[in-house]
């Protein structure tokens, strides 16, 4: 278990390297560049088997016990530890981290992104694999802002050399915003481990911020704060998302909307509520806010991109929606209850699934139709798709549907016990203000079905006004073999979550319960 840990945090970095080097003889396959994007597969397939492993392996009976720990001295002037371990919070982001890369990486195989070196690609999508992994496996203040800002420069590049139009200008939008909230985290991080003495996460969360002054936790919270809501990201800071997301190629949307947001959230779960709680209780309510502002921002956004005439862009439609859903994940951290934090930890989960597989989508009807104009998409010759490809539109309904909520499936477990939250939040907090914030999100998944369900009316069935009565359906393709088995997983895993939460929150929970209660289970 220890080895396999380590193993899955290193291993991209090796294949990042080799893949860089030229293949060996009776391996380039048909072409160099095949035998590159080969090599992604099956790094990405080894490190998603070593995941599946490490969930096989990992005691369930007591998922709020770090296991599979590496515990080695690095620098010991500042005690800096190389410590890596896992729980039942950072199990399915790990696990899901790995499936999405793997799926992209098949993706990518069958339809690579117009853009410079295969090699280079593939190298720096394993690059931020082990990024973004390494996130959510360290156990250390300064090994954690480490790997958060690993992922930067590889995404950087990924939109500017392998995105669409205004590919230069959204990849400088992301990396300065970015860069800007890390230099902000970095000052509260280096604040919390030279008053503490420790940048130990296992240490400070068990002494549950009792060696903190009440004046270090709020500005620890306030800077460390800046930098996770800039990645999350969190209303008014996600001005970057929209540009980044709709100038990305497919997969780095999918990689975006999957893994780097998850790794904003699952800061404040990690750091935050256990280290800084009296800094936390403090910010609550107006992170609550922020967040139910957030929920109906993303929302009315994205109703004026679907409405009939507004030359709304599909991939920036699903970027906004994303500041809503996550706007959810804000809202039941800031209840500070195990409920609450518990509906964060499952929406971030589904939201990695359902918005992944929408990405996945959206990129493919791009594909066919060389645009993602919504207009266009529903013209008189738009996509039509209950007619013209109706397993791609069947899918594309599925996952809209996922996406506002439907019981039964991913997407409403997590919204349902985020409102739970706070309609009861931890002892201290204004209980009408979270009152007011749960009929505020609540109102926002009303808005998020309208959006959805318009979105999917004209894309699945065209405009009426728009297309003659008696035209016959265009041909189009249908869903792709490598399209079902990159996308198959994901609608399947959004299908057992809806139907069987307790697989996600019998690990999610001892583990919250024992975090909000001081490192005491």
């Amino acid at each position: 278990m220890q080895f396999l840990l380590a193993f899955i945090v290193a291993a991209p970095l090796l294949g990042a390297v080799a893949a860089l080097l030229p293949a060996p003889p009776g391996l380039k396959g048909r072409s160099p560049e095949q035998a590159v994007l080969r090599h992604g597969v099956s790094v990405t397939g080894v490190i998603l088997a070593a995941a599946i492993a490490l969930t096989l392996g990992f005691d369930h009976d007591a998922p709020s016990r770090f296991q599979a720990t590496t515990d080695i001295s690095w620098i010991q002037a500042l005690n800096v530890r190389i410590h890596l371990g896992i729980d039942g919070i950072s199990l399915p982001l790990l696990l899901m981290t790995a499936l999405l890369f793997f799926l992209c990486a098949l993706y990518s195989y069958f339809k690579l992104p117009a853009g410079p070196s295969p090699k280079a690609f593939v190298a720096l999508l394993l690059v931020l694999e082990s990024g973004t992994l390494a996130t959510f496996a360290v156990l250390d203040l300064l090994l954690f802002f480490l790997a958060f800002e690993m992922v930067l420069i590889p995404m950087y590049f990924l939109i500017a050399r392998w995105g669409g139009a205004q590919r230069q200008a959204a990849a400088w939008k992301f990396i300065l915003y970015t860069l800007l909230g890390s230099v902000v985290m970095l000052l509260g991080l280096l604040l919390i481990g030279l008053d503490s003495g420790t940048f130990d996460m296992v240490a400070l969360a068990s002494d549950n911020g009792r060696g903190l002054s009440h004046t270090t936790q709020l500005i620890a919270v306030l800077t460390i704060g800046i930098g996770l809501a800039v990645k999350t990201p969190m209303w008014p800071l996600h001005s970057w998302l929209p540009d980044a997301h709709t100038a990305a190629p497919t997969v780095g949307s999918v990689l975006l909307a999957g893994v780097m947001l998850k790794m904003g959230t699952y800061g404040f779960v990690r750091i935050l509520l256990p280290v800084a709680p009296d800094g936390m209780h403090t910010f609550a309510p107006y992170l609550a806010a922020l967040a139910v502002i957030g929920i109906v921002y993303g929302s009315l956004a994205c109703l004026a991109l679907a409405r009939k005439g507004a030359k709304g862009d599909l991939k920036r439609l699903i970027a906004y929606s994303s500041v809503g859903h996550m706007g959810f994940v804000l809202l039941g951290i800031a209840t500070m209850t195990p409920t609450g934090v518990n509906g964060a930890l499952f929406a971030n989960i589904a939201h990695g699934l359902i918005t992944g597989l929408l990405f996945f989508l959206v990129g493919a009807l791009k594909d066919r139709y060389g645009t993602s104009d919504l207009d266009t998409l529903a013209g008189a010759t738009g996509a039509a798709l209950y007619g013209r490809a109706p397993r791609f539109g069947a899918l594309l309904a599925f996952a809209a549907v996922a996406s506002l909520g439907l019981p039964g499936l991913a997407g409403f477990w997590g919204e349902m016990l985020t409102l739970f939250g706070a309609f009861d939040p931890a002892a201290g907090l204004s209980r009408p203000a979270f009152l007011t914030f749960m009929a505020i999100g609540a109102f926002g998944t009303l808005l998020t079905a309208a959006y959805m369900l318009v979105v999917v009316r004209r894309i699945c069935m065209g405009d009426p006004l728009a297309r003659p009565a008696d035209q016959a359906p265009l041909a189009v393709a249908d869903i792709q073999r490598y399209e079902f088995a990159a996308w198959t997983p994901l609608a399947a895993l959004t299908v057992l979550a809806g139907l069987w939460p307790a697989v996600l929150l019998g690990l999610t929970d001892p583990a919250v319960q024992k975090l909000l209660a001081g490192g005491n289970s």
